[in-house]
């Protein structure tokens, strides 16, 4: 390449996989998750005995979602995060409990601010999404007159 023409040289954009440093920031985002998770009196009824098959499970995934290689959907075929969480109540006490971990988790590690808010983002999306359980409608009374 000549001088003049880096003047016309794409700049090459990073995934965030890249810019956090590769599965290792993951592992670490997750078994910092995880251990938060651990002694969740909300969320640990939701989880096997064994935690480590889900740890690993979150670490693949998020690093493929972010630009990683795509070991998850080699290993566990496409995500369909909806239908694997199905069999478990979600609510938004088990949604809140999870950001709370995440945020958490995300607020520990040194990322630049763009991928911190893009990361929380997503998390707070992809766990309303899953939201599977209402609360509770307390019963209303139809004998009450209407207040004019």
């Amino acid at each position: 390449m000549t001088a003049g023409m880096s003047q016309y040289a794409r700049p090459v954009e990073q995934s965030v996989y890249e810019a956090v440093g590769g599965q290792p920031f993951f592992d670490q985002l997750v078994d910092r998750f995880y251990d938060g998770v651990a002694d969740d009196p909300v969320l640990r009824p939701l989880y096997p005995e064994d935690l480590g098959p889900s740890r690993s499970h979150l670490a693949g995934f998020l690093a493929q979602y972010w630009g990683g290689p795509p070991h998850y959907s080699e290993e566990r075929g496409h995500p369909r995060l909806r239908m694997r969480h199905a069999p478990f109540e979600i609510g938004v006490a088990e949604r809140d409990a999870w950001m709370d971990h995440m945020r958490a988790s995300v607020g520990e590690s040194d990322l630049p601010d763009d991928i911190r808010r893009a990361m929380l983002d997503y998390f707070e999306s992809a766990a309303t999404h899953l939201i599977n359980k209402q609360p509770p409608v307390p019963p209303t009374d139809s004998r009450r007159l209407p207040i004019s």
